[in-house]
């Protein structure tokens, strides 16, 4: 290993940088992370399938990485794979690795991403599908050399998205707390209970709690901003689901499955305002219960937001709440 100074750094800095000469035979990225996937399930048809290839491939892939280190890793048996301590000690070392290939990865990306002048967005459902249109429409439009990338998920997943680098901007509907996150509130939503104009409730107009988690209902999936906020609501009256006839993995789906059903659901207004104006849902008071969430726009405290996304904020509500 040899040093030497930077002559693209200021003298002034006294950057020393470290040149690191990795040998020819050096382990690919690949073979440790199969090695990974067998000590963390135990099983080398397991890591296998995980990676796509054949258990024959993959104990050929894991030979070859033994060799190039020059120690056995895996201890196999009828029952499965563990690692051998020197096995261990190496599976830590890779973990380590392939955590910073990620970082690198996603980071090389976002570079990528801001120099195409390209805006990666997250954003869960009920944002995405009744929100963000027009608002990314608007600002694009004077912006023909930019463009946007949008992923659509429940909360839980656009918060990962941003955590691993994949977003830069984000959108949720979940009330839970986002400790490494900065948010700004950009609208109110309320959740409603809505039923098909031949469901017993419609003629009611009013029913208890107890009716609503007693009910086999169609909802969102766990994971999911409207899922949270129903949970979360219902817990605080002291009660909890006891029947969910269908989860259902985007508000478009819920909504259309109530619309043709004969289960009731909990739903974003936003989605069913134009149904309860034409009469194809009819809106129940569930007594005491009553929804009203944030809908926050969220990125990452430690990684400063790129122009793009600071000049869409910009255009976009800030609620004082």
């Amino acid at each position: 290993m040899t040093t030497h100074r930077s002559d693209l750094l200021p003298l002034s800095s006294a950057a020393i940088i470290e040149q690191v000469v990795l040998p020819a035979d050096f382990p690919e990225l690949a073979g440790l992370d199969l090695f990974l996937s067998v000590v963390k399930s135990g099983s080398m048809s397991k890591a296998a399938e995980a990676h796509l290839i054949t258990q024959p491939s993959a104990s050929s892939r894991i030979k070859t990485l033994e060799r190039q280190l020059g120690l056995t890793l895996l201890e196999r048996s009828p029952t499965g794979s563990r690692p051998t301590p020197e096995g261990a000690v190496v599976a830590g070392w890779a973990e380590s690795l392939l955590r910073s290939a990620d970082a690198l990865a996603t980071g090389a990306a976002a570079l990528r991403a801001e120099a195409a002048g390209l805006l990666r967005i997250a954003a869960s459902y009920t944002v995405a599908e009744y929100l963000l249109p027009p608002w990314i429409e608007s600002f694009f439009r004077n912006r023909p050399e930019d463009s946007a990338a949008l992923e659509v998920a429940n909360s839980t997943t656009v918060l990962e998205r941003l955590a691993s680098g994949a977003a830069d901007l984000g959108f949720i509907e979940s009330p839970g707390p986002t400790p490494n996150m900065v948010t700004q509130v950009v609208g109110i939503d309320e959740l409603v209970t809505v039923v098909a104009p031949g469901h017993p409730w419609a003629r009611r107009g009013t029913v208890p709690v107890e009716a609503l988690v007693t009910t086999p209902m169609v909802s969102r999936e766990v994971g999911s901003g409207t899922r949270e906020a129903l949970d979360a609501a219902l817990a605080e009256l002291g009660y909890a689901f006891h029947d969910i006839a269908l989860d259902l993995g985007s508000t478009s789906a819920v909504r259309a499955a109530v619309i043709s059903g004969s289960s009731p659901t909990v739903i974003s207004r936003l989605a069913v305002v134009n149904d309860l104006a034409a009469g194809s849902l009819v809106e129940i008071d569930v007594v005491d219960l009553h929804i009203v969430r944030q809908l926050r726009a969220v990125w990452p405290r430690r990684r400063a937001l790129s122009p793009l996304a600071k000049s869409l904020l910009k255009q976009l509500p800030s609620l004082d709440v």
